[in-house]
C-alpha cells in the first residue's frame, strides 16, 4: 500500500477540520436554535458545553485516528480485542459511513438552495428578473440542477486528495468564510433596530434557564462539531506524528464555536434590522422565527430594503453560506472514499467519482419525494443515529482501547503528556461522563420530540 497521505501544514489540518465542523450547522443552525431557545441565555450554556462535551468527543476521534492511520471501520477493527468488540466496531464505523453518506444527500440540497440564492442575488443585480424569480423560487428542476452542481464541486476537490484537494481548499475557503461573516456584522450592527437583536444575542436572561434548553445546547455543541460519524477520525489519520493532538483539537474547537457565534451575531441582529422594514419575526406565539423561514421569509425583506446595495449583500451573504456548506461537504464525501481506496483497493478518483454519483443519486430520490423522505432521513441521522455514533467512539476509547497505547500515542507530540492536566482529566472523562451526557441529551431527544 502506498504510503498515506497527510496534511502538509498544522494550519491547513486546522482549517480543514474546522471547516468540517464549520458548516451550515453553524451558520444556520446555531442562529435557528440560538432564537428558539431564549437568545443569549442558550449562547452562554452553549459556549460552556461545547468545550465540556466537543472538545472530549473531538479528541476521542483524534487519536483514534492518527493511530490506526486508516479509515473508520479499520480504525476501529484495530482496537479490537476480540469477537464482540470486533462486533461493535464494525457497526460504529460502517454506521457512521453510511449516516454521514445519508447527511451529504439531505444537506447538498440544501447547499443547492444556497448557490441558487447566490446566483439570484447576482441577476438581480444585473437586471435578469426573470432568471432570478426561477432561481429564488422553489420547484423540483431547481433543486436538482443546483444539488447537482454543488456535487459536482465537492466531487472534484475531493478527488485531488488531501494536501491539493481538501486542505488547499480549505486555506482558501476559511479565511473568505471568516471574512465575509466579519464585513456582514459590521454592516448590520450599524443598522437601525440591531441593538434589540444584539440584546437578545448578548445578555442573558437568565429565566429562560431550564433542563431542555441546557440538553438542546449540548445536543448543539456535539452536532456542530460533525462528531459520530467518523470525518473527524479520517482527518486525525491524516495528522504527522509531531502535531500535538490536545492543542490541535483545542483550536479547531475554538474556531468552529468562534463561527458559530459569529454567525449569532449576524443573523439575530439581522432578523430585528428586517423587522423595522415590516417583515414579521414572531409566530403566532410570539416566538421568534427560526429554521428556513428567518431565511426565507425574513433576510429577503432585509436585502429588499437596502435598494441599490440589497443585492450586494444578498451575494455576500449567499456567498458565506455556500462556503461554510462546501468546508462541510467535502468532509462528509471523505470517510466513504477512505474506506473504498483502503478496503477494495480503488484509486481516489474512481472511489470518488463513484460514491460521488451514488449520493447525488440519493439526493434526487431525496428532492423527487421530499414531502416524505427529506424530514426522515434528517431526522434518521441527525436525532437517532449521529448521537449513537458518538457515545460509542467515546466508549472505544474509554472501555476497549488500551489506556497505555493512549498514552502512546498522545506522547508523540507532547513527551510529558502524562504530567499533564489534560492527561489527568480527559481519560477518566471521555470514559464516563461523555457517554452518560450523550446518552442524556438522546433520550432527551425522544421524550420531546
Amino acid at each position: 500500500m502506498a504510503s498515506r497521505e497527510q496534511f502538509a501544514t498544522k494550519t491547513g489540518f486546522v482549517f480543514a477540520a474546522a471547516g468540517s465542523a464549520v458548516g451550515l450547522g453553524n451558520v444556520w443552525g446555531f442562529p435557528t436554535i440560538t432564537a428558539a431557545n431564549g437568545g443569549a441565555a442558550f449562547v452562554l450554556v452553549y459556549l460552556v458545553l461545547a468545550f465540556c462535551l466537543a472538545y472530549p468527543a473531538l479528541m476521542a476521534e483524534l487519536v483514534i485516528g492518527r493511530y490506526a492511520r486508516s479509515n473508520a471501520v479499520t480504525a476501529l477493527q484495530k482496537l479490537s480485542r476480540g469477537t464482540y468488540s470486533r462486533w461493535f466496531a464494525n457497526l460504529t464505523g460502517y454506521g457512521g459511513v453510511v449516516t454521514v453518506s445519508l447527511i451529504l444527500g439531505f444537506y447538498s440540497i440544501i447547499a443547492g438552495w444556497m448557490l441558487a440564492y447566490l446566483l439570484g442575488a447576482l441577476t438581480d443585480l444585473v437586471g435578469l428578473l426573470t432568471a432570478e424569480k426561477w432561481l429564488t423560487g422553489s420547484s423540483k428542476p431547481r433543486d436538482m440542477a443546483f444539488m447537482l452542481i454543488f456535487m459536482l464541486a465537492t466531487t472534484i476537490i475531493v478527488t485531488q486528495g488531501i494536501s491539493k484537494g481538501i486542505e488547499r481548499w480549505s486555506l482558501r475557503l476559511m479565511p473568505a468564510l471568516i471574512a465575509i461573516l466579519v464585513l456582514l456584522i459590521i454592516y448590520v450592527v450599524f443598522q437601525q433596530g440591531s441593538t434589540e437583536g444584539l440584546r437578545v444575542y448578548l445578555f442573558p436572561d437568565f429565566s429562560q434557564l431550564s433542563p431542555a434548553l441546557v440538553l438542546n445546547a449540548m445536543g448543539q455543541a456535539f452536532f456542530s462539531m460533525s462528531l459520530g460519524v467518523g470525518g473527524m477520525l479520517i482527518y486525525g489519520s491524516y495528522l504527522s506524528d509531531d502535531a500535538n493532538l490536545p492543542q490541535m483539537g483545542a483550536i479547531v474547537t475554538l474556531v468552529d464555536v468562534g463561527i458559530a457565534f459569529l454567525a449569532g451575531l449576524l443573523i439575530i441582529p439581522a432578523v430585528y434590522v428586517a423587522q423595522t422594514f415590516g417583515a414579521e419575526i414572531f409566530d403566532a406565539n410570539g416566538v421568534l422565527l427560526s429554521g428556513p423561514d428567518m431565511f426565507f421569509r425574513i433576510l429577503p425583506v432585509l436585502f429588499d430594503s437596502m435598494g441599490a446595495v440589497g443585492p450586494v449583500v444578498a451575494m455576500a451573504f449567499f456567498a458565506l453560506m455556500t462556503i461554510a456548506a462546501i468546508t462541510s461537504s467535502i468532509a462528509m464525501l471523505e470517510p466513504a472514499v477512505s474506506l473504498a481506496t483502503e478496503t477494495r483497493a480503488w484509486s481516489r478518483r474512481r472511489a470518488t467519482w463513484l460514491i460521488g454519483g451514488l449520493i447525488s443519486v440519493l439526493s434526487l430520490v431525496i428532492i423527487a419525494r421530499m414531502d416524505v423522505l427529506f424530514d426522515f432521513i434528517l431526522a434518521l441521522t441527525t436525532k437517532y443515529s449521529q448521537p449513537l455514533l458518538g457515545m460509542m467512539f467515546c466508549i472505544f476509547l474509554g472501555w476497549i482501547w488500551n489506556r497505555n497505547q493512549v498514552l502512546a500515542e498522545l506522547r508523540k507530540g507532547q513527551p510529558d503528556m502524562e504530567h499533564s492536566l489534560f492527561w489527568k482529566i480527559w481519560p477518566s472523562y471521555v470514559k464516563w461522563v461523555c457517554p452518560v451526557l450523550i446518552f442524556g441529551a438522546f433520550v432527551q431527544k425522544l421524550l420531546i420530540e
